[in-house]
């Protein structure tokens, strides 16, 4: 714990003597000690407004503990300022009828919350009980506050908080018509709904109905923890059940429109959370004139990007049919939503792509997203991402989608095949669905003249060498599978076949692998590359003393056996 300034020390000097003389105005001297000692910038704590509600007669025991007490503050808590004597004393203190005595431990323990560094036993949790409970309005924003801070700093297990039943005064300070008081009891259920078992508590306990009402309130505090409490409870799925049949949807959804961003983040995230759950879309989406949609739209344009990246989150979750996804095209959405492609913020981008992959997957949609403006900032992004697996990985199932438009000359033309051959390149960075992503949409684009001229232009050795290696690695099944059949539609042109001369050795090796493969379809394309390489001199020189060589002997061999045995078969069935 801090120290006490200098002329907060010689204040409680003072009062510990005026004890020690038996003042009859004991209460009086704690009252005006304490109220000085609370306005010294030492204890760096918010001034309150005393309101004392009434002033019952001190207690001939209580008089001793507040001896006691301010004899253990004298001595500067030598033992422990959490030890048995002091629990002991404040014990007494918080379950004092005087508001007085109550302030003093909730003094103590918002002293005690700013400079704790150990876990605050549950024993003192437990008084906590009665300054919540206390009458006194100041005691409860004081003890209320030091709840908040031991929580915030991890004083105090949030479990603990429930098992000592504490929830109970805390949902009750909800209902205070005090602010601070609003405010510190939101932030406590803010914090405390972070695990499934204390949503449930929350929620059964009647806490959504008091935090739906202060998420309207005119205090902008109050109104954040309100709000970042309900975007808590809206992690668990039962709780959404709840808080959809006690109206919390509407209320979000208006929430939208408030000037605080953090508001708008905290009421866009519960959104997010409750649009996860397909059978609540119906309701999200009735208010009038499509107004959810039009807000998050809105808010894809804020300036603050935890807002706009969460915008774009809750309208990922919303755009599972057909018509939101052609709704959200006929509102201009891609006006807002293609600066986020170019924001260096990884997180937006990601959402930003994987939107616009899912919008590109209704048909009606895709004409609309053959433009310049879309195809180049997807380009652009593959460029300057293309080590991310996330944002290559839909960016390319972007692109294939878009391949069966009418206006595929577009796509061929644009940055986009660029940005899809460079992710070849840092084919190390990519996972195994990402890679399939690339693979299988520059097979597309190969299949179109256009494509395959502009893979053409941009193709290298290193780059073949960069599919070579990867048509190899027969154990990532579809992206060696799709690296291979691009290997052989490039073969057909004379220039890639001398590129590919340097690499005949790792050519014979995955041709190897795919003959012997298990799949018919690996052992087919093996074949067919086969014959296509051979039609080049030095390809077929290298292959005939070759192991792949004796391979194909033997599968001709165990053919012509195999159709022996065949027509021997149909031949006795004949007869």
């Amino acid at each position: 714990m801090g120290q006490l300034c200098a002329k907060c020390a010689q204040l409680l000097y003072d009062l510990v003597l005026s004890v020690k003389t038996f003042s009859s105005n004991l209460v009086q001297d704690v009252k005006e000690c304490l109220a000085q000692i609370c306005d010294c910038s030492c204890l760096k704590r918010t001034k309150f407004e005393t309101r004392q509600l009434y002033k019952p007669t001190l207690q001939c025991h209580e008089e001793v503990i507040a001896q006691e007490f301010l004899q253990h503050i004298e001595r500067g808590f030598e033992i422990s300022p959490l030890g048995e004597a002091s629990l002991s004393v404040l014990k007494t203190l918080a379950f004092s009828e005087n508001s007085d005595l109550q302030k003093s431990a909730s003094l103590f323990y918002l002293k005690i919350s700013q400079h704790l560094n150990i876990q605050l036993p549950t024993e003192h949790l437990e008084i906590y009980y009665a300054l919540l409970k206390s009458n006194d309005l100041e005691v409860q924003r004081i003890s209320s506050l030091s709840l908040v801070t031991f929580l915030l700093k991890g004083n105090v297990p949030k479990e603990h908080v429930i098992q000592v039943d504490l929830l109970e005064p805390i949902l009750e300070l909800l209902e205070s018509n005090d602010v601070m008081i609003q405010c510190n009891s939101c932030a406590c259920i803010m914090i405390l709904a972070v695990s499934d078992t204390n949503r449930e508590a929350i929620t059964s306990a009647g806490g959504i109905v008091p935090l739906l009402t202060l998420s309207k309130s005119y205090d902008s505090k109050v109104q954040q923890y309100a709000v970042g409490a309900i975007f808590n409870l809206t992690q668990s799925e039962w709780v959404q059940q709840i808080l959809c049949r006690q109206g919390a949807l509407p209320v979000l959804t208006l929430l939208l429109e408030s000037p605080d961003s953090e508001v708008q983040y905290y009421s866009c995230a519960a959104l997010s959370n409750m649009a996860t759950n397909s059978q609540h879309h119906a309701v999200m989406l009735q208010t009038g004139d499509r107004f959810l949609l039009r807000m998050l739209i809105f808010l894809l344009s804020s300036s603050v990007d935890k807002v706009s990246n969460q915008a774009c989150v809750c309208l990922r979750n919303l755009v599972t049919s057909e018509c939101v996804q052609t709704g959200l095209i006929a509102m201009g959405i891609l006006l807002h939503l293609l600066p986020l492609l170019d924001l260096n913020n990884m997180e937006v981008q990601q959402n930003s792509i994987i939107l616009l992959r899912m919008l590109s997957q209704h048909p009606a949609n895709q004409d609309a997203l053959v433009c310049h403006e879309v195809l180049q900032s997807v380009g652009k992004l593959l460029i300057t991402r293309k080590s991310d697996p996330v944002i290559i990985g839909h960016a390319a199932c972007f692109i294939k989608n878009l391949t069966y438009s009418k206006s595929i000359r577009r796509v061929v033309e644009s940055r986009c095949v660029e940005g899809l051959l460079q992710a070849i390149h840092g084919v190390e960075h990519l996972d195994e669905e990402a890679l399939h992503c690339v693979t299988s949409c520059l097979d597309e684009l190969v299949k179109h003249e256009g494509g395959s001229v502009s893979i053409l232009e941009l193709m290298d050795e290193q780059l073949l060498s960069c599919l070579v290696r990867l048509a190899g690695q027969v154990e990532k099944t579809e992206p060696s599978f799709q690296a291979a059949v691009l290997i052989k539609h490039l073969i057909q042109h004379g220039e890639v076949v001398q590129l590919l001369k340097s690499h005949i050795n790792k050519i014979q090796q995955y041709l190897m692998k795919y003959l012997t493969h298990q799949e018919t379809r690996f052992q087919q394309l093996g074949i067919s590359t086969l014959c296509l390489l051979q039609k080049d001199t030095e390809f077929l020189s290298a292959f005939s003393g070759s192991q792949l060589k004796k391979h194909l002997d033997q599968i001709c061999q165990q053919t012509e056996e195999l159709q022996e045995l065949l027509r021997m078969a149909v031949g006795n069935m004949d007869t």
